[in-house]
């Protein structure tokens, strides 16, 4: 009884390295694919080994990290990146080109945001709409702060000048205060 109880741990043992051995082979092509610039089928691969394995081995989490770099998804690169140095720290084989990793993807994600933020800005302004000024139809006028002069800092002294786009008291009609929201309000003079 005790035997074929041995024998059959043995077997459970023997199946669970197989299991693990035909992971990391998965990791391996998925790291072969990495390097020639398939980065979605080592992404396909990196997946698949995470989804079937107990403990993610650290170096999973770097070559995923920087698969994600490649792939435009910096958040999951730095996350992942972040993830192998903490395993890791300073000490580990792909320390070095993880930290120069995860600063690249910091680099790209930030660009990347700021690049939507500008989108979207640019689509809220650039939709044609009014803005309501109130009872009075008039506002005062943004370029000169209603004070009918624009006073520039100068090399020899302050420069003053008559505010090209308002009346005599700084104040533009809705009319004109749409069309200089726009862009689209030609100066006077």
């Amino acid at each position: 009884m005790a035997y074929a109880q041995q024998k059959t741990e043995e077997y459970i043992r023997q199946q669970e390295q197989l299991k693990r051995m035909r992971l990391m082979n998965q990791l391996d092509s998925g790291v072969y694919f990495m390097d020639i610039g398939q980065h979605e089928m080592a992404d396909e691969k990196f997946k698949y080994v995470l989804a079937n394995i107990r403990a993610v081995p650290s170096e999973l989490a770097y070559y995923f990290g920087k698969n994600s770099y490649f792939l435009k998804q910096y958040k999951q690169s730095i996350d992942w990146l972040n993830k192998y140095i903490q395993l890791k720290g300073t000490n580990g084989q792909f320390s070095k080109d993880a930290v120069a990793w995860q600063r690249k993807s910091e680099v790209e994600l930030m660009a990347a945001r700021s690049k939507e933020e500008a989108e979207k800005t640019e689509q809220i302004l650039s939709r044609n709409y009014e803005i309501d000024c109130g009872p009075t139809g008039k506002v005062i006028c943004p370029v000169c702060g209603g004070d009918h002069v624009i006073i520039k800092k100068g090399a020899f002294g302050d420069d003053y000048r008559t505010c090209p786009f308002c009346n005599d008291h700084g104040i533009l009609t809705c009319e004109e205060y749409n069309l200089l929201v726009k862009g689209e309000l030609a100066p006077k003079f």
